[in-house]
């Protein structure tokens, strides 16, 4: 039988910190997609009460609080718009923390896909913003 190598304390100390900073990494990939799975819930949710009061005011409806619910899709927009934002950047920070101890792309997938709702979002919160002006 061969014995299996001694490895030393340092080999073993730096083995647990790469798996340490990977599983950091799979755990800040996680929530990134959770502030995706959120802002997007918020993002369309705004966008869709906006559209529907607008094709009840084009229907000729007449609603109590004409502007209430515009700005209640409005705030769901930025809302959105915002916290994709807010979480883009925690997520960066994190995986530029984590740069210390292991080398890794901060152009991931979810990282890619935060980016675009990011632009996305601002996009749909001044194309609302433009038809209310």
């Amino acid at each position: 039988m061969d014995a299996a190598p001694v490895r030393s304390t340092n080999e073993l100390a730096v083995d647990r910190t790469d798996l340490a900073a990977r599983r950091t990494l799979m755990a800040a990939d996680r929530s990134l997609m959770a502030w995706v799975r959120t802002s997007l819930s918020m993002l369309s949710f705004g966008f869709t009460i906006f559209k529907l009061l607008e094709t009840f005011e084009q229907a000729g409806v007449h609603l109590t609080h004409p502007h209430s619910p515009r700005r209640v899709g409005l705030f769901l927009t930025a809302l959105g718009t915002m916290s994709m934002i807010m979480g883009t950047i925690e997520y960066w920070r994190t995986v530029v923390g984590l740069r210390e101890y292991q080398r890794f792309s901060i152009w991931r997938p979810v990282f890619i896909i935060a980016l675009i709702m990011a632009v996305t979002g601002s996009f749909t919160f001044v194309s609302i913003v433009i038809r209310l002006l």
